[in-house]
């Protein structure tokens, strides 16, 4: 890397940075037992994910995740949960299932993860693809307004269509039946 002495560290350390927000909001998201917390875990694994795309020279891949992830689904989820009717008798689960389905869970995972490590190990790579496309953001998005552009419309038109029925059962109100 060509820069000033010592560029290399600060690099490491930022990848480090994003490394750490990307496990802290995951663990926060799975671990926590109220909602509204595990939201805000996922929107920081999103946001240290979108730095990790950063780093693979992927920018525009990275402001797509803050932009629907974070910006989005998680504002959706929060919607969700305010308009949803509060449990008159929410039951409190206990600790001890919650530790022990994680550790299951990351036992689990990690026997698949070390399968799929084994298996990717021990079979023939393949060729790496061609690059057809710079995959620059004009690149892009001249490809979204000319080769997809009826898929693009038709996005959009689904998005229209959830807003206004989020509107209308928004003024519908939580009474209504």
């Amino acid at each position: 890397m060509t820069g000033f002495p010592g560029s290399e560290a600060i690099v490491a350390g930022i990848f480090l940075v994003a490394v750490a927000t990307t496990v802290a909001g995951a663990l926060i998201a799975a671990l926590t037992t109220r909602i509204i917390r595990s939201v805000c875990g996922l929107a920081l694994c999103c946001v240290g994910l979108a730095g990790l795309y950063y780093f693979l020279h992927s920018p525009f891949l990275a402001l797509m995740e803050i932009l629907i992830y974070v910006g989005a689904v998680c504002v959706t989820i929060v919607f969700a949960i305010m308009l949803a009717e509060p449990e008159e008798s929410a039951a409190q689960e206990k600790r001890g299932t919650v530790w022990l389905g994680s550790a299951v869970g990351l036992v689990l995972g990690g026997a698949i993860f070390w399968g799929l490590a084994r298996l990717g190990l021990a079979g023939p790579w393949s060729v790496p693809a061609t690059r057809v496309t710079d995959g620059s953001v004009p690149a892009l998005g001249v490809a979204l307004l000319t080769t997809y552009s009826m898929a693009f419309e038709l996005i959009s038109l689904v998005l229209l269509v959830a807003i206004l029925g989020a509107l209308v059962i928004a003024r519908t109100g939580r009474t209504q039946p």
